[in-house]
């Protein structure tokens, strides 16, 4: 197959009607994509995810399995969500009373990567290039190319494009790449 842009799609996998599937994707055993839901470019959707309805998915994401990325969760370019992650769509669900107009938009924003059962609650922005520890609670926004973990979620270090940790010189041991740091902010240098 390769060289072929044609989507992949497990023939048990469910494609709801009025869905865009990106060239050179695929999308795995068992999935549910919902309807109004756009998935860009070179992803892989593994075993077991469901999408939407009416989510988007960036260019070149990996959802590994076991995943529900629900409406108002927004996926930018890039991004990598281990197995198990925990997307919330209301603060305060019940069985019992419809919240579906009380849903707050969750942004993951460009390259960031989202480790193996962590839980993402609703409302927050996860920044670019930021890393979420594997089985950590995201309870509030998380700057662009920070590296948090634990529950809630706490702040250890600055994290490189590369996904490599920054030492006191803010280079980047991998790829030589500096970094400056301005007021709360990481920007490549």
């Amino acid at each position: 197959m390769s060289g072929d842009k044609t989507p992949f799609i497990h023939p048990t996998a469910v494609i709801d009607s009025n869905v865009v599937i990106g060239a050179g994707t695929k999308v795995w055993h068992f999935c549910h994509i919902l309807s109004g839901s756009l998935i860009g470019e070179r992803c892989v959707i593994g075993q077991n995810v469901m999408i939407g309805p009416d989510v988007r998915v960036g260019p070149g994401c990996k959802i590994q399995n076991n995943v529900s990325v629900y409406r108002g969760v927004t996926l930018e370019d890039d991004v990598f969500c281990g197995p198990s992650v925990v997307f919330t769509n209301v603060i305060n669900p019940r069985a019992f009373i419809d919240r579906s107009g009380e849903i707050r938009p969750t942004i993951v924003r460009r390259g960031a990567s989202i480790g193996a059962n962590a839980t993402i609650v609703c409302g927050v922005t996860i920044g670019a290039y930021a890393m979420i520890a594997a089985g950590a609670v995201v309870t509030r926004d998380v700057a662009n190319y920070a590296l948090v973990a634990g529950i809630p979620a706490r702040f250890l270090s600055w994290i490189s494009r590369s996904g490599e940790r920054l030492g006191d010189d803010l280079t980047c041991p991998r790829t030589g790449e500096r970094y400056v740091l301005k007021g709360d902010n990481l920007l490549p240098g």
